[in-house]
């Protein structure tokens, strides 16, 4: 890579692994690297990983864009993250990690949910927006709180996944206001660390860290991490989002007329928010986006992409991805009267149950492995507008889908999006997810841009627009129907076979 000019570095630090983009002025991904860490799952339920990982995998990711890719590190002028959220680093007085972060994922937390409602009821949903799930990280403090006490009484800190790594490069410990609304520690309206909270559920409001907001200046990078990387210490930082926010931020998610669809291993809906005020009830998820006083909601399927790669593993270990999803094509609108309830793993939004399971209805014994992909493919996207039926109650008026993710890689999914939604579905050109969103930050922090609406006009290009073709409209319309009574149907029976697992 020769004749490099200025870059920026997006960190997409994700739950398997870290990629890095180097992205110059025009908005051009020039190289980039990723590195992948294990996931430690002690025990059922339990989703750990090591900090340290993290930011050994970063540390190689950038010396490899130097050292493979050619990079100038003088020419790294600006560095910001996206990562995933909720996951709980505790730091001691020394700022040492006293334990495995405890990731978004882990689902340990279900009693201490129940303890948060008991104690608080609708007056959590008023302060954070937000109800408490196992997700957050609000029930991983009290977890470790009430059975790790012995890590309680060190605790001087805590940080999520993103922030440490910033703090392991610049020396500074912060969490931008994105990450703090997902902590649901945050008072969304005020954009302070709640007292009430705190003092309710026994939380030392000092451990919170101090806040700033995504495009803030975090600090240089430290001579010592500049050590081992080869960077620069003129290299600047920034402060980062969480990996939905940036997403966001990379889809050009900027205005209230967009909503983001977004496949990966959950399935996320998006909306771009104005109004702190504006209340979901806690069905959908309430927080701070990366634009400064700007917010988003979001609405979570637990197993989007997961649904669709678990099937692979089990049912066409041996057939190429792309062509297993091609294959949905022989089918029909409706899967030849076959539907999927993607509730493999439980379910978050509209449905926040833990021992819900997934279905196949309506099999018969003309179908055709083919069918069953499609009605996967479709599943998914039920999913989906069972959570933009939500917003359309609310009122919204968006116009338009922008697909992100393992959705956007195959025009028939891309397709079957616009007709179930009913409304046209966009992909990007250049697709890098948060990390492109990470760039973002870090160039409108830079001051390459006056903002990062600004950013967007150069960064952000969107593909074909698929719109919904009326007959199809129509015929999931009716399908939708038969889809949105599966939950109530299957509610009862699945939760009998949850417990008959536990009990063995």
């Amino acid at each position: 890579m020769k004749n490099m000019s200025a870059v920026v570095l997006g960190v997409d630090l994700g739950t398997s692994a870290v990629k890095v983009l180097a992205v110059d002025k025009a908005g051009t991904v020039v190289a980039q690297q990723s590195v992948g860490y294990e996931l430690q799952q002690p025990q059922p339920g339990y989703s750990e990983q090591r900090p340290e990982d993290w930011v050994t995998s970063t540390t190689a990711a950038i010396q490899r864009l130097i050292s493979e890719d050619h990079l100038k590190p003088e020419d790294i002028q600006g560095i910001s993250y996206s990562g995933q959220m909720h996951g709980l680093v505790l730091l001691d007085a020394n700022h040492q990690v006293l334990r495995p972060a405890i990731l978004w994922n882990d689902t340990r937390t279900t009693p201490q949910c129940h303890e948060i409602e008991r104690v608080m009821g609708d007056q959590f949903v008023e302060i954070t927006g937000n109800r408490p799930l196992e997700g957050f990280t609000l029930p991983k403090l009290l977890w470790v709180k009430e059975n790790e006490p012995e890590i309680w009484a060190q605790t001087d800190c805590f940080v999520l996944p993103k922030d440490y790594v910033r703090y392991r490069m610049t020396g500074q410990l912060a969490m931008d206001y994105s990450d703090a609304t997902g902590t649901v520690l945050l008072d969304v309206k005020t954009g302070k660390w709640s007292k009430t909270i705190c003092e309710q559920l026994g939380v030392p409001e000092r451990i919170c860290p101090p806040l700033m907001k995504s495009v803030d200046f975090a600090g240089n990078v430290t001579p010592k991490y500049a050590q081992q990387t080869g960077l620069t210490i003129t290299t600047k930082v920034y402060g980062g989002a969480a990996d939905n926010a940036a997403g966001a931020v990379g889809a050009g998610i900027l205005s209230e007329d967009k909503v983001m669809a977004s496949i990966g291993t959950s399935g996320v809906v998006l909306k771009y928010e104005d109004n702190p005020n504006t209340n979901y009830h806690g069905v959908l998820q309430f927080e701070d986006h990366a634009f400064p006083d700007k917010y988003y909601s979001m609405g979570v399927t637990l197993a989007a992409g997961y649904s669709l790669s678990w099937f692979k593993k089990t049912f066409a270990p041996d057939v190429d991805f792309t062509e297993m999803v091609a294959s949905a094509a022989k089918s029909t609108v409706g899967a030849n009267g076959l539907i999927f309830t993607p509730y493999i793993v439980g379910e978050r939004a509209p449905y926040a149950d833990a021992d819900i399971r997934g279905s196949f209805i309506g099999i018969d014994g003309t179908h055709q492995r083919y069918d069953f992909v499609r009605a996967v493919l479709e599943g998914i996207i039920f999913s989906f507008k069972d959570l933009m039926q939500i917003y359309e109650e609310h009122g919204s008026q968006f116009k338009t889908v922008v697909a992100i993710g393992g959705g956007a890689k195959s025009p028939l999914w891309l397709q079957i999006q616009a007709d179930i939604f009913n409304h046209p579905v966009v992909s990007l050109q250049n697709e890098q997810g948060p990390g492109m969103g990470a760039a973002m930050i870090a160039a409108t922090g830079l001051g390459w841009f006056d903002s990062m609406e600004d950013c967007a006009q150069t960064f952000v290009h969107y593909g074909k627009v698929y719109e919904p073709i009326a007959e199809n409209v129509t015929a999931y319309q009716q399908i939708d129907q038969v889809y949105h009574q599966a939950y109530s149907q299957t509610k009862g029976m699945t939760a009998a076979l949850m417990a008959y697992r536990r009990a063995e």
